[in-house]
């Protein structure tokens, strides 16, 4: 009875084996055989073998997702590839400004050392870069006022545009060319041929109202704003005007924080030509101070081409600043921007703030 007794535990234990080698084939087929060997050696000497070596399967159950990890390493780059490309989301300014000694001629030639920077109040975090950059590509715009105030002169307009290109254009700039009255026209779109623009500035005729701070706030909308660039540039307006306006539906403040947006620097050149200034100078100087530009006012229309001359001198004499701002938020507000040289014979003349960019939603 003994033996029998015996015969049918080690029996029942045979069961409870093969149960068990079931068990582990549905959960880890690749042991099964193993287990069951080691199960029917341990019936013949110590069955508790059994249970200590059936925890070391589970235990190589999670090997497979340990191959998981290198999928999402092969895709780090991409976060890089959009920092390259949207300059704008890595909180980098780029400043474009000019220095003059007390006389107006232009100071090339400092370093960073020169210069004191404070945006919005404190000095940047970081200054990525300083150069002068006299051969930074241009992105220029001609606007000619085309209204009847300016019939008469609008020759002389049309001639030193067309000069000034010729001059300052190089291979990689683009330059675009519009009239405006009551309304905007965009004769000609961005490109470096010279041939296009003079076609398009002879294709502009006088006649109508003036509108100038509505052509000012959608040329910068429009044409400026919208440009994509892989790398920096300095984007300018040379406007072309006496400065009345009496026919825009934008304020003056509208037109300057449009062009702030599109950080683009204006220089106007008056065609008033009377001994003294009037309103519409003074509304072209103000324009020209906001954005980091120049008014030019000429004592006869002929002298028009002596301020495209001087702006072209300028715009091949300008330094840039990259930096980043410290306490960057982008929520979309005006941020100041003051710029000073160190050596007081020096005047700085640049953008006198920005608007940050909104987050992306």
């Amino acid at each position: 009875m003994a033996g029998c007794a015996q015969s049918a535990r080690r029996l029942g234990r045979i069961v409870r084996v093969i149960e068990l080698s079931r068990i582990f084939r549905s959960k880890v087929p690749h042991v099964t055989s193993l287990f069951l060997c080691f199960a029917l050696f341990a019936l013949a000497s110590a069955a508790p073998i059994v249970l200590a070596q059936a925890p070391a399967a589970p235990a190589k159950a999670p090997a497979p997702p340990t191959s998981q990890p290198p999928a999402p390493a092969a895709q780090t780059p991409v976060p890089d590839a959009d920092v390259s490309t949207i300059k704008v989301q890595v909180n980098e300014v780029d400043l474009v400004f000019t220095v003059t000694d007390k006389k107006g001629h232009f100071v090339t030639g400092l370093n960073q050392s020169s210069f004191g920077l404070l945006d919005n109040g404190r000095p940047p975090e970081a200054v990525y870069k300083f150069t002068q950059q006299t051969d930074l590509p241009l992105r220029v715009g001609i606007m000619l006022d085309t209204s009847n105030s300016i019939r008469g002169r609008f020759q002389f307009e049309q001639d030193s545009a067309i000069a000034f290109l010729l001059q300052v254009l190089h291979r990689n700039d683009r330059a675009f060319v519009e009239g405006f009255d009551i309304e905007t026209e965009l004769s000609q779109g961005f490109t470096n041929n010279v041939d296009l623009l003079n076609q398009g500035i002879r294709k502009l005729r006088p006649g109508g109202g003036t509108a100038m701070f509505d052509a000012l706030y959608s040329t910068c909308k429009d044409q400026m704003l919208t440009l994509r660039e892989t790398g920096a540039v300095r984007k300018a307006l040379i406007l072309v005007s006496d400065g009345d306006d009496n026919y825009s539906h934008a304020l003056e403040s509208d037109a300057i924080k449009e062009c702030q947006r599109a950080e683009t620097i204006v220089y106007s050149i008056s065609t008033n030509v009377s001994p003294s200034k009037d309103k519409g100078d003074d509304v072209l100087q103000a324009i020209a101070d906001a954005t980091g530009g120049r008014a030019f006012y000429p004592t006869r229309i002929e002298d028009v081409a002596t301020g495209f001359t001087n702006i072209e001198e300028e715009l091949r004499s300008q330094y840039l600043l990259e930096y980043r701002p410290a306490d960057f938020k982008q929520d979309g507000a005006f941020r100041t921007i003051y710029l000073h040289a160190n050596d007081e014979r020096y005047h700085v003349r640049a953008h006198t703030g920005y608007f940050a960019p909104r987050a992306a939603q």
